[in-house]
C-alpha cells in the first residue's frame, strides 16, 4: 500500500519539479567486480556505481525498491545482476552500459539472497538465500525461470563459483564445509547433486572414518554377546543414528576460507591455519600441498589464512591480513611462496580482468588499486575510500562548487559539486561528531567527542588547513550550526550546554558565553533575516517526565561580542534576562523542530504519530512554560522519527525520515511538491540533508548505508526557481563584503599555540603562585601542562577572584577555628588525668558530630555488609554439609563403621544401610508371591507330565517337521521375559539385604562387647594406676579406646580442643563470668567457717584418723634425737632406744617387701587378665572378619548376578534398537529405490521420445538429401551435377583469431559450451550462408528462380543439419543422465541388500545371544588347577556334569596308566640296547666311508699351471712385474680412446639438441596446424556422421577387406612362385658345376 500511495503521488507530481540523482559518493561493502575489460562495479547504499578505469567517468544505477543486498556480474553478456532486500526479495538483470533492465527473478526466498555467481558459459544464474530458507536455486536469467533448487537447513555458505570450464559444477565453501554440487541436465530438466569434500584434520593429516550404519571392524565377544554399533548403545533409531559420532570421535577439522577453481576442474582452497589444499573435481580427494621455504621464514610476516584467492597459471595469488599480496608458485604437491605486491592495508578482494592484464585489489577500508601486467607493470589508485562512514556534510559557501564530508575517525573531504570528484583530503585525527560550514567566511568548523571545536580554512579547497581550535568543555560535542548570516557558531555539548561563538574569524573566533538546557539536545533551530539585527535561537529537548517536548526560544544581538561582558556572568553563562528566555511546551514529544525566518511560527515533526504540525508563537512576552496549541497539521506518510530543516531563503519545509525518503513541502500548506527516494529503511534512512544557497543542489546523507547522493532538479523554473534565486543573490550581496574582509583575516599566520591555550596557561601559572590557605584554593591549584576546558578555566577565574574578594574574612575564620581548635585539644588532655567515672568518652570532642554519626554510620553497614557475606558464606557451607549429612548419616539406617582388634591390625567393617522404601517392599511382596505361583505351576506340570508319559512312549515316531517345530518352541520358551528378568533382580537384592542385616547383627554384637572389653579394662586400669602410685613405678598404663572409625558420629561433632582460634568473648560476658567467680569464692569462704579441728588432724595424724594398708610404703619411723651425736657420745638409755628404733626400722621394711611383692604381684594379675580378655575378644574379632569377607563374597556374587541380569536386559535393548534402526534404514531406502526407479523409468522414456525425435529429425535430413534430384530433375544434369556439388558445399566459418598475448595470460582460454557461441557460431553461418547464395555463385545457364529454390533448399538443409547437430549434443547428455540414473539404482539395490544381509547376521547374533545363557558356578580354591592359566573360552559344545564321575574316570585311566607305564619301562631297556648295537655299526661304516674319501680327494687334487710356473721358473716376481707394466700401458691406450670417443659423442649429442630443438619448432608448428585440421575434421566427421556415415563406413569397410583379401591371395602366390624359383635356382647352380672339372689339389 505504501509503494502504492508513492507511485500516486509521483504520478501527480510528475508535470511538476522533481529530482534526480546527479552523483553518488559511497564505498564498496561488498566485492568489486569487472563489468567488462575496462569497468568495475560496486553496490553502494540503493545504487550499484560504475567506474570506467580508464576515464574515472562514474555511472550509477539505482535500485528503486530499497537497498542493494548481492551483486554479480556476467562478462560475456555484460549485465549485471543484483538483489534488493525486502521482504520477499528480487533479483534484478541490467545491461551494461544501457542500464536497461532485461528481466525481473522472483523466487520463494522470504527474507534475503547472501550470493549470487553467474556461469562462465551459458545463461545460468545461482542464488543462495539465508535464514530461513537456506535455498540454492539455478536460474535460466534469459527466460526468468528456475530450473532447480535444492534446500540445506541451517547452512550458511561464504563463497559460491562455477567451475569456469564446466558450467555443471558448482562449488559452495563456508568456514567449516565444502561441497561441489553437480548440475544433472536431461532434456529441459535438471537435477542438483551434492557432494562434499572431506576435509583433513587441523594439523594437516586424514583421519580414517569407519562405516557408521555398518562398521566392519567390531570385535567379535564370544562371552558377553554381540558389539553393536554406538548408535544402537546409543538407543538412536531415526536418521540422526546414520550420522551419531561420540564425542571423542570428533576432531577439529580444518576451515575453509577461500578457493578457486584451476583449469583442470581442480580447486585450490585457503584454510584458516594456513594449509593450501589441492581437490580434485571428478572423486574430490584432498591433497595438502606441502609449502617449500627457500630462505629463513619471515617471522614478521606470515600468510597464516588466505583472506582471497585469485588463480593465475602456475599458481594463485593469495593475500592475508598483513598488506601483502603473495604468489603462491604450485609444482605437484609443493608449492613456494614469494612476495608479490605490497599494499597499504590488508586485501579483502584480488580479481582479474577478463583480459587478465589487469589485477583488482580491494582492501578492506574499501579502496581499489588495479595492477596492470606488462613489460613495465604500474600500480595505480583507482577509488579511495574515507575512513569510515559520513558522520556530517555541508555545502562550501554559496554551495555551487564544493562540499565537505566528515568522517568518524576525523577525515575531511572536499568534493566537487558537478562530478562528485575528490578535490582534497585533510586528518584531523580526533573522534569527530558534526561539521558545519560558515556563510560569513570560507571556514569550517568540526565538533568533537572530547568536547572541542577546530576552525578550518578552506579558501584554498586542494589543500585545507586547521587555523583554530577552542576547547569548551569535556563533554562530547553533538550539534553545530551558523545562523543564516555567519554571525555566530551555536554549539550544543551532551551535558546541555549550548556554546556562543563568534564565527568571524576577525575576532579569533571568540567565545562569548554558554546557556544552559536540559541535557539530551535534540535539534538547534536558528532565524536571522536580513532585515533584523537579532538572531532568534530555538532549541528543542525531550520532557520525558510529562511526555512532551520542551522549546526554549531566546535572542542573540548583532552587537553581542561588543557587549559580551555584561551579558555574560563570571563563569561565562549568558543571562537570561539579556538574551530574552522564553520556554514552551508542545502536548506531543517532537523528534524535530525549525523555527520560520519571521520567528512567529515553528514546525514539529510529531515522534509517535506521523504528522507535521505548525505552532503560532504569542506575540506577548509571558514568563513561565506557555504550552502551544497546534494551528495547522498534515499528515507527513512517512514512517520512522523524522528530521525537519528550511530551505535558506525559509519558504521550502525539507523532511527527512526512517523511510529513506527526501520530501520538499511548501512552508504555507505543507504540502508536497516534491519527492526523492534517495536511501532505504533497510540503511535505518537518512541522517542528515543539506540545500545550496541557491537551492540548485542537495546532499543526502544516509544513516548506515554510508552513501552520499548530490540530488539536483528537473524542470525547475517558474516561482520557486525565481524566489530562491532572488534571496540567494541577495544574500550573496550582503555577505560578499563580509566575506572579503574575514578571509583576508583568514590569511594572517597564527602563532603555534592557540590564544585560549596560552590564556589557559597563563591563568594556571597565576594560581600556583597563590599563597594557599584553604581548602578551596586548592579546586583552584591545577597542573599547568593540562589544557583546562573553556567552562573550567571562567570557572576558576571566577573562584580566584572570590578567594581575592573575601581573604580577609577567610582569615578571621581561620583563625578562629584554630583557637577552638587548641581548646578542645586541652580539654582532651585534662580528660585524660581525670578518673573513669569522670572521664568522657572519645566522640564527645567532636565537633562535627554529623560527619561522626556519619563516619560511625558507614562503618556500622561496612561491618554488616561483610557480617552478612560471611553469614551467606556459612549459610551456604551448613546447607552443603546438611545435605551431605542427610545422603550419607541421617538417611542411613544403619551407619558405617568399623571394628579394630586391640593387638592384631585387623579392621572390620559392617555394611552401611539404608531404610527399604515402600515401592521396595512392595515390589518385593510382588515378586515373592509370583515365585509361590510358580512353583505351584511346575507342581502341576510335573503332575501333567506324568500322566501324559505313557501316551509320549507310545507315540514315539514323530514326523520332522513336528519335531523341529517343537525345537523352535523350546528355544523360543528358553528366553526369559524382561519381567521374569527384573523379578530375579529383586530376589537377589533381597537375598544382598539378609545377608547384610545377618552379618550387621553379628557386628552389633561384637560392637558391644568391645564396649564392655573397653569398660572392663577401664575399671582394673584403675586399680593399676593405684599401684603403680603406691609402687612408685615410672610405667605407662594401657588404655584402650575408640577411634574416629568406629564411632564416626564424633566427626560430626566439633570439640571445644579442635578449635584453634582463641574464643571470642563478649565485654558483657567476660563481665558476668567475672562476677560469678567472685560470688563462688564468697560463698566457700562463708560455709568453711572456723577451721581449727581440721588443722590439728593434720598436725597430729597426718590429716587421717585411722592408719590404711597403703599407707606402709609412706611411713616413716622418726630418728632420736640423740642420733645426730657421735656413737662415742651415746649414754646406754640412747644405746637401747637405738636398737629399739634398728629393730622397727627392720621391721617395717619387711612389712614394706611384703606388700610390696604382693601388689606386684596383684597388678600382673590384672594385667594378664585384661591380656587374655583382649586377645580373646581379637580371636573373635578375627572370625568376625572371616565371617566379613564370605559374606562380602556372597553379596559380589549376587551382585554380579544383577550386573548379568541387567546386561543381558540392556544387551537386548541394544540388539533391538539396532534392529529397528535397521528395518526404518530399509523402509528409507525402499523408498528411495522407488524414487531411483521411477526416475530411470522417466529417463528411459524420456530418452526414447528425444531418440525418435532425432531419429524423425536424422531421416528428415536424409531424405533432403536423396530427394535434391527429384526437386531438379527439370534442368540438365549436368547442371543438376553442379548443383548438387553446391549443395555439399559448406562456408568456412574464420575464426576470431586470439593474440598470443592474451593466450598467455588467460589461463581459461575459451570456455566450452558457451550457449553464446553457439548462437554466434550459427549467426556467423547464416551470413556466410548468404554470401554463398549471392547471384555472383550462381552457375551459368541457370534460371534465377531455379537457384533462388536452390539456395532455400540448400538453407533449410542447414538449419536441419544445425538442429541435428544441437539433437545429437543433447542425446549424448540424455544416455549419460540415464547411466548416472542407473548407477544410482544399482548403489540403492547395492545397500538394500547390505541392510538384509546385515538384518540376517543381526537375527543370528539375537539367536546365539538368547541360546548362550550365562550360568554363573562357585569354585574353591585348589579345587580346580590349570597349567599357563590357558583358560578355553569357548564352550560352544561343552555340557555340566558331575564331578564324581570324571574322579571315578580319572581313577581307572591313573591305574590303566600305571600299567602301560610298567610294560612301556621293559620295551625301553630291550630297545636300548638294540639301539646301542645299531649306532655301533652305523659308526664303523661312517669311518671307511670318510676314509675313502680322503683318499679320493689326494687322488683328485688340483695342480695348476701357474703353479707349475711357480715351481719351476726362476725369476718368477720379474716376469710378473713385466706383466704389470704391459697392462698399465694398455690401459692408457685405452683411456685415451675412451676420451676421443666421449668427446667425439658430445659433439653428436650437440648436433642432435640442435636437430631436436628444430623438430620441436617444426612439431609445434604441426600441432598448431593440426588443432584447426583435427577443428575441420570433427566438423567434417559430423557432417559426415549426419549425412548416412553409417552406410558409407561399411562400404569403405567392405572395399577395404576385398582389398586386404586380394592383397593376401597375391602374397601367397609371389611366395609360391619365389620358392620355386629358389629350387629352380639351385637345380641351376647343381647342373652347372657338374659341368666344371673338379681340380683337386694334389
Amino acid at each position: 500500500m505504501a509503494q502504492g500511495r508513492e507511485r500516486d503521488e509521483v504520478h501527480n507530481v510528475a508535470l511538476g519539479p522533481s529530482l534526480s540523482v546527479r552523483w553518488v559518493q559511497g564505498f564498496p561493502k561488498q566485492n568489486v567486480h569487472f563489468v567488462n575489460d575496462s569497468t568495475i562495479c560496486y553496490p553502494s547504499g540503493n545504487f550499484v556505481i560504475f567506474i570506467n578505469i580508464e576515464t574515472k567517468k562514474r555511472t550509477v544505477l539505482q535500485c528503486m525498491n530499497g537497498i542493494v543486498g548481492v551483486m554479480a556480474t556476467n562478462i560475456p553478456y555484460e549485465v549485471v545482476a543484483f538483489s534488493d532486500r525486502r521482504l520477499r526479495p528480487l533479483i534484478y538483470i541490467y545491461n551494461f552500459p544501457g542500464l536497461t533492465r532485461r528481466t525481473k527473478l522472483k523466487g520463494n526466498v522470504l527474507l534475503d539472497y547472501t550470493l549470487l555467481s553467474f556461469s562462465y558459459c551459458g545463461t545460468y544464474l545461482a542464488s543462495y538465500s539465508s535464514l530461513p530458507e537456506f535455498e540454492l536455486a539455478l536460474w535460466n536469467w534469459e527466460s526468468g525461470v528456475i530450473l532447480c533448487r535444492k534446500s540445506q537447513p541451517g547452512v550458511d555458505v561464504s563463497q559460491m563459483t562455477f567451475n569456469p570450464m564446466n558450467w555443471h559444477q558448482l562449488c559452495l565453501s563456508s568456514p567449516s564445509a565444502v561441497t561441489v554440487w553437480t548440475i544433472e541436465r536431461c532434456n529441459q530438466e535438471h537435477f542438483l547433486k551434492a557432494k562434499s569434500v572431506k576435509l583433513p584434520l587441523e594439523d594437516g593429516s586424514f583421519f580414517n572414518e569407519t562405516d557408521v550404519i555398518f562398521p566392519q571392524s567390531l570385535p567379535k565377544d564370544p562371552i558377553y554377546g554381540p558389539v553393536l554399533p554406538v548408535s544402537a548403545i546409543a538407543g538412536l533409531v531415526g536418521e540422526e543414528a546414520e550420522t551419531f559420532r561420540p564425542k571423542d570421535d570428533l576432531y577439529a577439522l580444518l576451515h575453509p576460507t577461500m578457493h578457486c577453481w584451476t583449469p583442470t576442474s581442480d580447486l585450490y582452497i585457503g584454510c584458516e591455519e594456513g594449509h593450501l589444499l589441492m581437490v580434485n573435481g571428478e572423486n574430490l580427494k584432498v591433497t595438502v600441498l606441502n609449502k617449500i621455504e627457500d630462505g629463513p621464514p619471515r617471522v614478521e610476516r606470515n600468510l597464516i589464512s588466505p583472506v582471497t584467492m585469485a588463480y593465475q597459471k602456475g599458481g594463485v595469488l593469495a593475500s592475508g591480513i598483513d598488506g601483502f599480496v603473495y604468489s603462491l608458485l604450485i609444482k605437484d604437491t609443493d608449492y613456494k611462496v614469494e612476495d608479490f605486491l605490497e599494499v597499504e592495508r590488508p586485501v579483502e578482494h584480488l580479481m582479474f580482468s577478463p583480459s587478465y592484464r589487469m589485477l583488482l585489489i580491494q582492501t578492506d577500508k574499501g579502496s581499489v588499486f588495479i595492477y596492470t601486467f606488462g613489460e613495465e607493470p604500474t600500480f595505480e589508485k583507482v577509488l579511495e575510500a574515507c575512513d569510515g562512514k559520513f558522520q556530517a556534510t555541508d555545502f562550501i559557501t554559496p554551495g555551487n562548487e564544493y562540499c565537505m564530508t566528515l568522517t568518524q575517525s576525523g577525515e575531511v573531504c572536499v568534493w566537487g559539486i558537478e562530478d562528485g570528484a575528490c578535490v582534497s583530503r585533510i586528518y584531523l585525527n580526533i573522534q569527530a561528531t558534526v561539521l558545519a560550514c560558515s556563510p560569513s567566511s570560507l571556514s569550517a568548523a568540526v565538533g568533537t567527542e572530547d568536547g572541542l571545536v577546530h576552525f578550518l580554512d578552506v579558501r584554498d579547497v586542494e589543500s585545507p588547513r586547521e587555523v583554530h581550535k577552542a576547547f569548551l568543555s569535556e563533554s562530547p560535542v553533538q550539534h553545530l550550526l551558523y545562523d543564516q548570516r555567519g554571525m555566530y557558531v551555536l554549539v550544543g555539548t551532551s551535558e546541555g550546554h549550548i556554546f556562543v561563538i563568534n564565527a568571524k574569524p576577525s575576532s579569533s573566533f571568540e567565545i562569548l558565553g554558554f546557556i544552559e538546557m536540559g541535557k539530551g539536545i535534540l535539534q538547534i533551530s536558528t532565524a536571522s533575516p536580513l532585515e533584523t539585527d537579532i538572531v532568534e535561537v530555538m532549541v528543542l529537548s525531550p520532557f520525558p517526565e510529562t511526555r512532551r517536548s520542551r522549546l526554549e526560544i531566546f535572542s542573540l544581538p548583532k552587537i553581542l561580542p561588543e557587549v559580551s561582558a555584561s551579558f555574560a556572568d563570571e563563569r561565562g553563562r549568558l543571562r537570561d534576562e539579556f538574551i530574552h528566555k522564553f520556554v514552551y511546551e508542545t502536548e506531543h514529544t517532537l523528534s524535530s523542530v525549525v523555527l520560520n525566518l519571521q520567528s512567529n511560527r515553528i514546525y514539529g515533526f510529531c515522534n509517535q504519530v506521523p504528522y507535521i504540525c505548525s505552532y503560532l508563537l504569542p506575540e506577548k512576552e509571558h514568563s513561565g512554560v506557555y504550552i502551544l496549541k497546534p494551528h495547522q497539521k498534515i499528515q507527513s506518510k512517512q514512517y520512522g522519527p523524522g528530521m525537519l530543516s528550511l530551505s535558506p531563503h525559509g519558504l521550502w519545509l525539507i523532511t527527512i525520515a526512517k523511510c529513506g525518503i527526501l520530501c520538499i513541502r511548501d512552508i504555507h500548506t505543507l504540502e508536497t511538491f516534491t519527492r526523492c527516494r534517495s536511501h532505504s529503511h533497510q540503511g535505518h534512512g537518512i541522517q542528515s540533508v543539506r540545500i545550496s544557497m541557491d537551492g540548485q543542489s542537495i546532499l543526502v546523507n544516509g544513516r548506515d548505508d554510508n552513501t552520499l547522493v548530490n540530488l539536483r532538479w528537473r524542470r525547475f523554473g517558474g516561482v520557486l526557481a525565481n524566489d530562491i534565486l532572488e534571496y540567494s543573490q541577495q544574500l550573496t550581496t550582503y555577505l560578499k563584503t563580509i566575506m572579503d574582509e574575514e578571509n583576508n583575516y583568514l590569511s594572517i599566520p597564527k602563532r603555534e599555540s592557540l590564544d585560549l591555550e596560552s590564556e589557559s596557561e597563563h591563568a594556571v601559572n597565576e594560581n600556583m603562585q597563590l599563597t594557599i590557605d584553604s581548602s578551596q584554593e586548592e579546586l583552584v591549584k591545577v597542573d599547568h601542562t593540562e589544557e583546562i576546558p573553556w567552562i573550567q578555566q571562567k570557572s576558576q577565574e571566577a573562584i580566584k577572584k572570590e578567594v581575592k574578594l573575601f581573604s580577609n574574612k577567610r582569615r578571621e575564620i581561620k583563625r578562629g577555628i584554630k583557637a577552638l581548635a587548641k581548646t578542645v585539644q586541652d580539654m582532651m588532655e585534662e580528660n585524660e588525668a581525670v578518673d573513669d567515672i569522670a572521664k568522657l568518652e572519645q566522640q564527645e570532642f567532636g565537633l562535627d558530630l554529623e560527619e561522626l554519626e556519619r563516619l560511625h554510620n558507614e562503618n556500622e553497614q561496612e561491618v554488616a555488609k561483610i557480617r552478612k557475606d560471611v553469614e551467606m558464606q556459612n549459610l551456604a557451607k551448613r546447607y552443603l554439609s546438611e545435605i551431605i549429612k542427610e545422603e550419607c548419616w541421617n538417611s542411613m539406617s544403619v551407619k558405617g563403621r568399623s571394628l579394630k582388634c586391640f593387638h592384631i591390625p585387623y579392621v572390620v567393617e559392617n555394611f552401611p544401610m539404608k531404610e527399604r522404601t515402600d515401592e521396595e517392599l512392595k515390589e518385593l511382596k510382588r515378586v515373592v508371591q509370583q515365585k509361590k505361583i510358580e512353583t505351584e505351576c511346575l507342581k502341576l506340570r510335573k503332575e501333567v507330565v506324568e500322566v501324559q508319559s505313557a501316551i509320549t512312549l507310545v507315540k514315539k515316531h514323530h514326523e520332522e517337521e513336528d519335531e523341529e517345530e517343537e525345537e523352535d518352541g523350546a528355544v523360543k520358551d528358553s528366553s526369559l521375559p524382561n519381567y521374569m528378568l527384573g523379578s530375579l533382580s529383586t530376589d537377589f537384592r533381597d537375598i544382598i539385604y539378609k545377608v547384610k542385616t545377618a552379618f550387621n547383627s553379628e557386628f552389633d554384637a561384637a560392637y558391644k562387647q568391645k564396649e564392655i572389653e573397653i569398660a572392663r579394662v577401664k575399671e582394673k586400669n584403675v586399680r593399676i594406676k593405684e599401684i603403680i602410685l603406691d609402687l612408685e613405678l615410672k610405667e605407662s598404663v594401657w588404655q584402650p579406646e575408640f577411634e574416629d572409625c568406629e564411632k564416626p558420629e564424633r566427626t560430626l561433632v566439633v570439640e571445644s580442643s579442635e578449635i584453634s582460634a582463641p574464643r571470642h568473648i563478649k565485654p558483657w560476658q567476660k563481665a558476668k563470668a567475672d562476677l560469678l567467680v567472685t560470688r563462688e569464692m564468697e560463698r566457700l569462704l562463708l560455709t568453711r567457717g572456723p577451721d581449727l579441728r581440721r588443722r590439728a588432724l593434720m598436725d597430729m595424724m597426718g590429716g587421717v584418723l585411722e592408719v590404711k594398708k597403703e599407707d606402709i610404703l609412706r611411713m616413716v619411723i622418726p630418728q632420736p634425737a640423740f642420733m645426730v651425736k657421735p656413737d662415742a657420745l651415746w649414754s646406754e638409755e640412747e644405746r637401747k632406744h637405738f636398737k629399739e628404733y634398728e629393730k622397727k626400722v627392720k621391721e617395717l621394711n619387711e612389712e614394706r617387701d611384703k606388700y610390696r611383692k604382693s601388689l606386684e604381684t596383684e597388678m600382673k594379675k590384672l594385667q594378664n587378665s585384661i591380656q587374655e580378655s583382649t586377645q580373646n575378644f581379637d580371636k573373635h574379632l578375627k572370625r568376625l572378619f572371616e565371617r566379613r569377607v564370605k559374606a562380602e563374597m556372597v553379596v559380589n556374587q549376587e551382585e554380579l548376578k544383577i550386573n548379568n541380569l541387567v546386561f543381558s536386559l540392556l544387551l537386548d535393548e541394544e540388539i533391538s534398537s539396532r534392529e529397528t534402526f535397521l528395518n526404518n534404514y530399509l523402509a528409507r531406502k525402499q523408498e528411495e529405490k522407488n524414487q531411483t526407479s521411477e526416475a530411470v523409468r522417466k529417463s528411459r522414456e524420456d530418452l526414447d521420445m528425444y531418440k525418435e525425435h532425432y531419429d524423425n529429425l536424422l531421416a528428415e535430413d536424409k531424405v533432403l538429401d536423396r530427394s535434391f534430384k527429384k526437386e531438379f530433375s527439370e534442368i540438365p544434369s549436368h547442371q543438376v551435377d553442379i548443383l548438387y556439388k553446391l549443395f555439399k558445399r559448406r562456408p568456412r566459418i574464420h575464426k576470431h583469431k586470439v593474440h598470443a598475448e592474451t593466450t598467455s595470460l588467460v589461463p581459461f582460454g575459451e570456455r566450452p559450451g558457451s550457449g553464446k557461441l553457439n548462437k554466434d557460431a550459427f549467426a556467423q553461418l547464416m551470413k556466410a550462408m548468404d554470401d554463398l547464395d549471392s547471384i555472383n555463385n550462381m552457375p551459368e545457364g541457370l534460371d534465377t528462380s531455379i537457384w533462388e529454390h536452390f539456395c532455400m533448399t540448400r538453407r533449410g538443409k542447414v538449419e536441419n543439419e544445425q538442429k541435428v547437430k544441437q539433437k545429437a549434443a543433447g542425446l549424448i547428455e540424455m544416455v549419460a543422465f540415464l547411466r548416472r540414473r542407473t548407477e544410482d539404482d544399482e548403489k540403492v539395490q547395492h545397500e538394500i541388500e547390505k541392510v538384509f544381509h546385515e538384518l540376517i547376521l543381526l537375527q543370528e547374533d539375537k539367536v546365539k545371544f538368547q541360546l548362550n545363557l550365562t550360568i554363573q558356578i562357585l569354585l574353591k580354591q585348589g579345587q580346580v588347577e590349570l597349567e599357563n592359566f590357558q583358560l578355553m573360552l569357548d564352550y560352544s559344545d561343552a555340557i555340566l556334569i558331575n564331578k564324581v564321575i570324571i574322579e571315578d574316570l580319572n581313577s581307572v585311566i591313573r591305574a590303566q596308566g600305571q600299567k602301560k607305564v610298567a610294560s612301556m619301562m621293559e620295551s625301553k631297556e630291550v630297545h636300548k640296547g638294540i639301539f646301542q648295537i645299531e649306532w655301533e655299526h652305523k659308526k664303523m661304516e661312517m669311518e671307511m666311508e670318510d676314509l675313502n674319501q680322503k683318499a679320493w680327494d689326494i687322488q683328485m687334487l688340483f695342480f695348476s699351471r701357474d703353479r707349475q710356473k711357480y715351481l719351476s721358473e726362476p725369476n718368477y716376481e720379474t716376469l710378473i712385474a713385466i706383466q704389470i707394466g704391459i697392462m698399465e700401458q694398455t690401459i692408457d691406450v685405452l683411456d685415451k680412446t675412451h676420451k676421443k670417443n666421449v668427446e667425439n659423442c658430445k659433439k653428436l649429442l650437440k648436433k642432435l639438441r640442435r636437430f631436436s630443438n628444430q623438430k620441436d619448432i617444426a612439431n609445434y608448428t604441426l600441432s598448431c596446424n593440426l588443432r584447426e585440421e583435427l577443428v575441420a575434421v570433427s566438423e567434417r566427421k559430423d557432417i559426415c556422421n549426419a549425412m548416412g556415415s553409417k552406410l558409407t563406413c561399411e562400404k569403405i569397410a567392405k572395399e577395404r577387406y576385398e582389398n586386404m583379401m586380394q592383397q593376401q591371395k597375391l602374397t601367397k602366390i609371389s611366395k609360391e612362385q619365389a620358392e620355386q624359383i629358389s629350387i629352380l635356382q639351385a637345380e641351376v647352380e647343381r647342373l652347372r658345376m657338374k659341368t666344371f672339372p673338379a681340380l683337386v689339389q694334389m
